[in-house]
C-alpha cells in the first residue's frame, strides 16, 4: 500500500546511510538528518526528475535494494527486464513506484546509491548539488506556491469569467488548408496537441546554416547523444518549478523558452492558457494574462499596465487594484519576443542611449517595453512570475534579464511524430500511410521535428493516400517537389478568382525575395501597395492574416503560413519574371552570403530548374522562362565542377556536399551525370555526415558511372546513415567506412548491399566500427557468395576468437577469393589459430594476413606455423606484431618458413624476442633468399644483438625494417 504523508513508519537508524557513503560529503549530512516524512516529501517532490536521471542505473539501484531484502527476487527481475528491453523510462518509473510502496527504509536505501553514483550520472548529479545548494531550506522552498490559490471571495466572480474568456479563446486551434471548400480547419485543441520535448537549458551555437534545417540535422543529434544523459526534459506544467531555477529568489520567477519558427511556441502557450483556464496546471496563479508581441507592435503611444490589461479583458474594470496586492499570484506570458519591434535593453553598463525607464507601478504610463522589462526584472509588481518565449535568435536580448528557467524546445522526438499524423487525419489507414512516406524519405523525415513541416507534409502528402485517380501518381521526395505540389492545389482551388496568377505569383515572390534579404517576414499594407497586390482569397491560401491593433481600429497584417513558403515563392519569382538578366550572378550573390539566409531559397531554385517539379506549375502559371532554367543549369553545372577535386580541407568536402544537395533538389539526371559521372574517387574522410547527407550522397553516386573509391573514413554515419547510402554502395570499387560506429547492425545492412549481383567491390576497410562476433555470418555471407571482394579490414573491433572460427570457416569455402584479410586487435588469443591454420592450409587465394595487437603467444604461433609448412599455403605478407612472442616460438617459425615458399613478407615487431633468436633469425635470412622483409622493431634486442642484425641488414639492403 504506498504511503501516506504521516510521521508514524518504522523507525530507521540514521547510521545507516553514514556507513556506506562519505560522511563528510554535505548531501550526506542532510539526508542523515531527514526525518522519515521529510524523505517521502524529497522523494515525491522530485519524482519526475529522477525518473529521468536514474534511468541509465536503474539496474544498480535496484540490486541493492534487492540485496538488502526491500525488493524481492521477482520485483528486481521485474525491473531488469523491462531494462533489458530497452524500456528504461518505463525501468526507473517501476522502481521509484515500488519503493514508495516500500516504505522509510527502501527510501534511505534509494537515497544511499544516488549518493553512491551521482558523479557518473549527470542528471542525478544536477538533482543532488541542487539539494546541496539549498541547505537548510530545501523544505520550504518546496512549499513556496501553497496556498497562492486562495482568493478573496469578491474575486471568484471575475475569476471564473475571466478562465471562461480564456477557456472559448483557446480551446480550438484554426489551421490553414489548401482546400477552397475548407479554407480554415478548426480542430480542438486537446484533440490535435501533441506534446512537444522541452528541455531545462538552452544550447549555446551558431546559427551558420539556415536556422531549421541546421536545427533538424542538430536535433537528430541531440536525440541520440545528449537526451538520454545532460538533457534534461522538462514538462510545462513545470516551467515555475523552483527545482528548475537557476536563481532562487521568493520575488517571482521569468522563464524564457527558446524555439525556432514553428516549432509550436504559440501553440504551447495556448495550452498553458487553456490547461490553466480549466484548473490542469498552475494552480497556485489566481490570474494569467497573455499577450503577442505582434500585437504590442500596434501600440505607438505610452500606456500603463492597466489599460493594457483591460484593452483584452475589460470585465475587469475597476478591481485590477486588488490584484496588485498580491502579485505572487500572477503570471503573465509574453510570446514571441523576436517579433516586438521595439527594443528591450537589460544590460545597463552597455548602454549607450537613454536607459531602459523603470515602471514601478501598474498606474504609471510608460512604453510598452519598459512595462514589459520591469515585470520581467521584478521591479513592478515583485513576486509575480514571467513567460516569455523567442526565436534563437533574439535571446541574446536576454543575456543579462533577470531570467531563472531557461528552456528551449526541441520539438517532437521520435514517437511524437507519429502521433502528429495520427491526430491530423481522422483516417488512420491514411495517417499511417503518409507518415510511413515521411519516415522512408530521410529528408522528409528529419523536417518533422518541426510541428510546421509536419502540418505542410500532412496537407500536401494526404490527397495522395486519400484519392483513387492519385495513388499511382509520383508522390513527392524532394522538398521542392513537395512544395511545388502545395502550391498546385492553391492555384487549382483558387486560380479562377484571378485573371493572370503568373503576374500575381511574380509580385508576390519579388516581395518574398525582399523579405528573405532583409529577413523580414512580417508584410503590411504599404507592402502590397509598393508591389501592386491587393488582398484576396487567392492570397490568403498561403499567406495568414494576422489582426495588429493601432489606437484607433483594427489593421491587418501579413505573415506567410512558414518561413520555407516564403522562401519557396521567392525561388518561384525567379522563373516567371520576363526580364530575368543574369540569374547566374543572382545565385552567385545569394550563395556568397554566410549567414546562410539564402541556403533554402538557393535550394528552391535548383530544383525549380526540373521539369518534374515545375511541370504542375506551369499548368497555371504558364511555362517557366527557358532562359532562367538553363542559368540555373549552368550555374550547378559550374558550381559542381568548380568544387570536384578540392576536397583535401574540411571547406572543400562541405562545399562539394553542398553542391551535391543541389544535384539531389534538381533530380536531374543529366545534369547529376555531366557533372559526376565521370568521377572515380569522392573523399569526405573526417566530415560529419548527417542522414540527410547519406541520401543525398548515395544520389549522386547512383549517377556515376565511373566511380572507384568511396572515402567516408570517420564520418560518424553510423547505422542510420548506412542504411540511406546502401542502395548505392555496391557500384564502389574501394569503400572505406573506418571509425564510423556502424555496429553489428550496420554490418547487415552493409552485408544486403554487397550480395548484390551487380556488386563491384573489391576493398572493404571496417576498421574500428564497433564489431563483435555478432557480425561474422553476415560477413561469411558476403565472403562465399562475392567474388569481386579481395580485400577485407577488419582491424581494431573486437570479434574475438568465436567471429575468427566463423571467419576461418568461410575461408576454407573454395568459392571465398579474398586476398587480403586484417585482423590487428580483435581480442584473440591463441584458441582461434587452429581454425585459422585450417583455412590457411586450404585457402588458395589468401596472401596477405595481418594479425598485430591480439595475444596469440607462442603457443598460437606454432600452430600457425603448422600451417605454413602446408605447401598449399599461399601466404606472401604475415602480420605478428604484439601478439605476445618470445625466442621460444623462433624455432617452430624458422621451421617452417624455410619450407614456405610464397612468404616474402614477415612482421615481427614489438614482441619480446631477445638475443637468443638472433642466430635462429640469421639461419632464416640467409635460407631464405626469397624473403624480401622481415620487420623487428621493439624487440629486447642488447646493444650487441642489434649490432649483429646490422651487419645482417648489411649483407641484405632493405630486408631488416627496425631493430
Amino acid at each position: 500500500m504506498a504511503e501516506g504523508p504521516n510521521r508514524g513508519e518504522e523507525p530507521t537508524s540514521s547510521t545507516r546511510m553514514g556507513m556506506d557513503t562519505d560522511p563528510n560529503t554535505e548531501i550526506t549530512e542532510f539526508l542523515i538528518k531527514c526525518d522519515d516524512y521529510q524523505l517521502f516529501q524529497l522523494t515525491k517532490f522530485y519524482r519526475d526528475r529522477l525518473e529521468q536521471a536514474i534511468d541509465g542505473g536503474v539496474d544498480g539501484v535496484s540490486s541493492l535494494l534487492t540485496y538488502d531484502r526491500h525488493f524481492s527476487g521477482q520485483e528486481h527481475r521485474k525491473v531488469i527486464d523491462l531494462v533489458e528491453k530497452g524500456n528504461r523510462a518505463d525501468s526507473s518509473k517501476l522502481l521509484l513506484n515500488l519503493v514508495m510502496e516500500k516504505g522509510s527504509l527502501a527510501r534511505r536505501v534509494m537515497w544511499e546509491s544516488f549518493v553512491k553514483m551521482h558523479h557518473a550520472v549527470p542528471k542525478l548529479d544536477k538533482i543532488l548539488k541542487e539539494m546541496q545548494e539549498l541547505g537548510s531550506d530545501p523544505f520550504d522552498y518546496m512549499n513556496i506556491g501553497r496556498g497562492l490559490s486562495e482568493i478573496p471571495s469578491h474575486l471568484k466572480d471575475v475569476q471564473q469569467k475571466h478562465k471562461e474568456t480564456l477557456r472559448i479563446q483557446t480551446e480550438t486551434v484554426r489551421v490553414n488548408t489548401i482546400l477552397i471548400k475548407e479554407k480554415v480547419k478548426i480542430f480542438q485543441l486537446v484533440t490535435l496537441y501533441t506534446e512537444l520535448t522541452v528541455i531545462s537549458t538552452v544550447r549555446d551555437r551558431t546559427l551558420v546554416e539556415h536556422e531549421l534545417l541546421a536545427r533538424g540535422r542538430d536535433h537528430e543529434k541531440w536525440r541520440e547523444k545528449h537526451l538520454r544523459r545532460e538533457l534534461e526534459k522538462i514538462r510545462t506544467d513545470q516551467l515555475f518549478q523552483r527545482s528548475f531555477s537557476q536563481r532562487k529568489s521568493k520575488s517571482g520567477i521569468s522563464a524564457a523558452v527558446s524555439g525556432v519558427a514553428g516549432i509550436g511556441k504559440t501553440t504551447m502557450v495556448q495550452k498553458i492558457v487553456y490547461d490553466w483556464a480549466t484548473g490542469k496546471i498552475y494552480l497556485h496563479f489566481q490570474f494569467v494574462f497573455s499577450f503577442k508581441f505582434r500585437d504590442l507592435n500596434a501600440i505607438n503611444c505610452k500606456i500603463n499596465l492597466r489599460h493594457l490589461i483591460l484593452d483584452l479583458y475589460p470585465y475587469f474594470g475597476n478591481i485590477l487594484g486588488e490584484l496588485w496586492k498580491n502579485p505572487a499570484g500572477l503570471l503573465f506570458i509574453f510570446d514571441g519576443l523576436d517579433e516586438f519591434k521595439d527594443s528591450i535593453d537589460f544590460a545597463d553598463n552597455r548602454r549607450n542611449t537613454e536607459p531602459q525607464y523603470m515602471c514601478t507601478d501598474p498606474e504609471d504610463w510608460c512604453e510598452v517595453s519598459d512595462i514589459v522589462y520591469s515585470l520581467i526584472q521584478h521591479k513592478l509588481l515583485p513576486g509575480c512570475s514571467v513567460l516569455l518565449t523567442s526565436r534563437p535568435t533574439a535571446l541574446h536580448l536576454l543575456e543579462k534579464a533577470e531570467i531563472s528557467v531557461w528552456a528551449e524546445i526541441l520539438g517532437f522526438v521520435g514517437e511524437e511524430r507519429k502521433e502528429y499524423f495520427n491526430k491530423f487525419f481522422e483516417d488512420q489507414s491514411v495517417a499511417a500511410a503518409v507518415f510511413k512516406h515521411v519516415e522512408e524519405n530521410e529528408i522528409l523525415y528529419t523536417m518533422c521535428y518541426n510541428p510546421s513541416y509536419c502540418w505542410i507534409l500532412g496537407l500536401s502528402l494526404g490527397p495522395f493516400f486519400t484519392q483513387r485517380d492519385r495513388k499511382q501518381q509520383r508522390v513527392p521526395k524532394t522538398i521542392t517537389q513537395l512544395y511545388s505540389y502545395y502550391i498546385y492545389n492553391i492555384l487549382k482551388n483558387h486560380g479562377r478568382e484571378i485573371e493572370s496568377p503568373r503576374d500575381v505569383f511574380l509580385k508576390i515572390g519579388e516581395m518574398a525575395f525582399t523579405g528573405v534579404s532583409e529577413k523580414k517576414i512580417v508584410f503590411r499594407n504599404g507592402d502590397l501597395i509598393k508591389y501592386n497586390l491587393q488582398p484576396s482569397q487567392f492570397l490568403s491560401g498561403f499567406m495568414m492574416e494576422l489582426s495588429e491593433r493601432d489606437d484607433s481600429s483594427q489593421s491587418v497584417v501579413y505573415t506567410f503560413s512558414h518561413l520555407t513558403i516564403q522562401e519557396f515563392v521567392a525561388a518561384l519569382a525567379q522563373f516567371l519574371t520576363p526580364d530575368p538578366g543574369d540569374i547566374r550572378e543572382l545565385l552567385s550573390e545569394t550563395h556568397s552570403k554566410k549567414d546562410g539566409r539564402f541556403e533554402i531559397f538557393l535550394r528552391f531554385v535548383v530544383g525549380l530548374s526540373s521539369s518534374q517539379s515545375a511541370r504542375p506549375l506551369e499548368e497555371f502559371l504558364g511555362p517557366f522562362l527557358h532562359q532562367t532554367i538553363c542559368g540555373v543549369i549552368d550555374w550547378v553545372k559550374e558550381k559542381v565542377e568548380g568544387e570536384i577535386g578540392k576536397t583535401e580541407s574540411e571547406t572543400g568536402k562541405r562545399n562539394l556536399l553542398n553542391t551535391f544537395h543541389y544535384l539531389f533538389e534538381s533530380q536531374n539526371q543529366t545534369l547529376a551525370r555531366v557533372t559526376v559521372g565521370s568521377v572515380e574517387t569522392l573523399t569526405f574522410s573526417g566530415l560529419r555526415l548527417t542522414p540527410i547527407d547519406c541520401a543525398v550522397l548515395s544520389h549522386v553516386i547512383g549517377l556515376c558511372d565511373t566511380i572507384k573509391h568511396l572515402d567516408l573514413w570517420n564520418c560518424s554515419i553510423q547505422c542510420e546513415g548506412l542504411q540511406r547510402l546502401g542502395p548505392a554502395l555496391h557500384k564502389c570499387q574501394e569503400l572505406r567506412l573506418g571509425k564510423n560506429k556502424l555496429g553489428d547492425s550496420g554490418v547487415k545492412l552493409l552485408s544486403a548491399a554487397l550480395r548484390n549481383p551487380d556488386c563491384k567491390t573489391q576493398k572493404l576497410c571496417l576498421w574500428a566500427n564497433d564489431l563483435t562476433a555478432s557480425c561474422t555470418k553476415y560477413l561469411v555471407s558476403v565472403l562465399t557468395t562475392k567474388r569481386s571482394l579481395t580485400d577485407l579490414n577488419l582491424g581494431n573491433n573486437k570479434l574475438g576468437d568465436s567471429g575468427v572460427k566463423l571467419l576461418s570457416a568461410a575461408l576454407r569455402n573454395p568459392d571465398c577469393k579474398i586476398q587480403k584479410l586484417q585482423l590487428c586487435d580483435n581480442d584473440l588469443t591463441d584458441s582461434c589459430t587452429r581454425d585459422l591454420s585450417s583455412a590457411l592450409s586450404t585457402n588458395l587465394s589468401l596472401t596477405f594476413l595481418k594479425l598485430g595487437n591480439n595475444k596469440l603467444g607462442d603457443s598460437g604461433v606454432k600452430l600457425l606455423s603448422e600451417a605454413l609448412r602446408n605447401p598449399d599455403c599461399k601466404i606472401q605478407t604475415l602480420g605478428l606484431d604484439a601478439v605476445g612472442l618470445t625466442d621460444s616460438c623462433t624455432k617452430d617459425l624458422v621451421s617452417a618458413l624455410s619450407t614456405n615458399q610464397s612468404l616474402t613478407g614477415l612482421n615481427l615487431g614489438s614482441n619480446s624476442f631477445t638475443d637468443r633468436s638472433i642466430p635462429a633469425l640469421r639461419s632464416l635470412i640467409r635460407s631464405r633468399r626469397s624473403l624480401e622483409w622481415i620487420g623487428l622493431k621493439g624487440n629486447q634486442f642488447s646493444p650487441n644483438g642489434k649490432r649483429h642484425l646490422e651487419s645482417l641488414r648489411e649483407s641484405r639492403p632493405g630486408l631488416i625494417v627496425g631493430v
